[in-house]
């Protein structure tokens, strides 16, 4: 079974981020309303669309999705 996307994701936490993806991941941490469990892209696109005011972009979030889909 594939891990989920925040999974995958909290990977790259750090507590002096130094890019994007990194800065998404802290921030999916402390939303306690993050989609936790979900692998799928539409679920979790309109979710930060909608939710995720903390990300820049949602390039970053294609970006780490193209991350986890290639691990």
């Amino acid at each position: 079974m594939r891990k989920s996307f925040y999974h995958f994701l909290m990977k790259y936490r750090h507590p002096a981020p130094k890019d994007a993806i990194s800065r998404f991941a802290n921030d999916a941490y402390v939303d306690h309303s993050f989609p936790k469990t979900s692998t799928d892209y539409s679920e979790l696109s309109s979710y930060l669309e909608l939710n995720g005011p903390y990300l820049e972009s949602m390039a970053v979030f294609d970006d780490a999705w193209d991350l986890y889909i290639n691990d």
